[in-house]
């Protein structure tokens, strides 16, 4: 399965996911992004596309900010495959407290 992770700029959470997850479960295809174009070019970091959309198979954002985004720049048709994980942009990358909750999280537990 292909999976992508989003947040908002592709520094903490979602990078964290998708190298947390590749490194730990690597029956499946990971690749993260960030839907601020702004943040992404100021820390040259991957910003989302409608390709990457159409690569995976599951998208998980991490919050309804995310979701909204995705709405704004590419519609409704993107938003069957998204799940909202509701995790806080408090985190570092690799903070051990962002790799438990991912690990525990309910909607990723078929990643294991």
């Amino acid at each position: 399965m292909k999976i992508l992770f989003l947040c908002t700029a592709n520094i903490q959470r979602s990078r964290t996911a998708e190298d947390h997850f590749r490194e730990n479960y690597p029956e499946h295809s990971y690749k993260s992004a960030g839907l601020s174009e702004k943040y992404c070019k100021q820390h040259g970091t991957t910003v989302c596309t409608t390709e990457l959309l159409d690569w995976a198979d599951m998208v998980f954002a991490m919050g309804t900010m995310h979701l909204q985004r995705i709405e704004e720049y590419a519609g409704k048709y993107y938003l069957d495959k998204v799940e909202n994980l509701t995790i806080e942009d408090v985190y570092q990358y690799m903070q051990p407290d962002l790799v438990k909750t991912l690990d525990t999280h309910e909607k990723l537990q078929f990643l294991k």
